[in-house]
Formats: C-alpha cells, sequence, structure tokens
C-alpha cells in the first residue's frame, strides 16, 4: 500500500508557530512518527509540503500517476478556500482524509467550512499531532477494506 502525506501552508512552521494551538511537535517529528507507524505495517509512506497552492496541487496530480492508494492531507488555511486543490483530488479519485491539528470548528467561524470534508473518507481534528496518526490509521481501514 502506498499513501502520500500531504501538507499545507505554515505547516512547515510546526514547533515553533502558535504552540498553544498547534503544539510543539515538529513537522519533521510528525513526519517521523508516521513513517515509523507505516514501516511497522509494511505501507510505503511519502510526505510532502507545499507553500504554494499550483505545488499542492501538482503533487496530488503525481500521486495518481505514482499509483498511490490513498492520501492522508492537511490542507491549513487552502482547506478552506482552494477549489483548486478539491477539484484535483476529485479529479484523481484517490481516497483521501482530511486532517487538523486544531479543532476548527472550535476556532474562528471561517474555519468551519471545509471544502474539501464532503468528499473525504474521514475528517479528524483537534488531537495535536495525533490528528495524522488517527487520520492515517483510518485512511489504512478504508483502504483495507
Amino acid at each position: 500500500m502506498k499513501i502520500l502525506v500531504l501538507h499545507g501552508p505554515n505547516l512547515n512552521l510546526l514547533g515553533a508557530r502558535e504552540p498553544g494551538i498547534y503544539g510543539r511537535t515538529s513537522l519533521a517529528e510528525i513526519d517521523a512518527q508516521l513513517a515509523a507507524w507505516a514501516r511497522q505495517r509494511g505501507i510505503s509512506l511519502s510526505c510532502a509540503q507545499s507553500n504554494h497552492e499550483g505545488s499542492l496541487v501538482d503533487t496530488v496530480q503525481a500521486a495518481a500517476a505514482q499509483q498511490t492508494h490513498g492520501i492522508l492531507i492537511n490542507a491549513g488555511a487552502y482547506t478552506h478556500t482552494s477549489i483548486a486543490l478539491r477539484d484535483a483530488l476529485l479529479a484523481t479519485a484517490l481516497p483521501f482524509v482530511e486532517v487538523h491539528l486544531s479543532n476548527t470548528h472550535g476556532r474562528e467561524s471561517f474555519r468551519h467550512r471545509s471544502l474539501l470534508a464532503d468528499r473525504a473518507v474521514g475528517v479528524v481534528c483537534g488531537f495535536g499531532g495525533l490528528s495524522y496518526r488517527l487520520g492515517l490509521e483510518g485512511l489504512v481501514a478504508a483502504l483495507e477494506r
């Protein structure tokens, strides 16, 4: 099984960026934890991050061409704004799980709306770095069905 973990804008700043909201775990630490979990299960995992919408779209499209089975995505602010990213996910028809470190529903009202959630296999938010692990476990379970 081959899975892409895709991180959106500003997630490269994890660990230093608003630790009261996003925690002190860095993106590299999250990726390493996910990689270790995936290795134990014989899952091929690749991780990518970009602050640029077009780059994220390109990465989604490339994942389909590389026969990726599913995507775990934290689109960051693009969750609420990017029709292009939504269209790329739908065009590839790859199953995906949306994750967020913070509880987006307990924050500003503009964060309550996701352009991805209605087409996602599932959404996990509010558990800090654990959101990624829970999302990955859910995606793997869905793909194994």
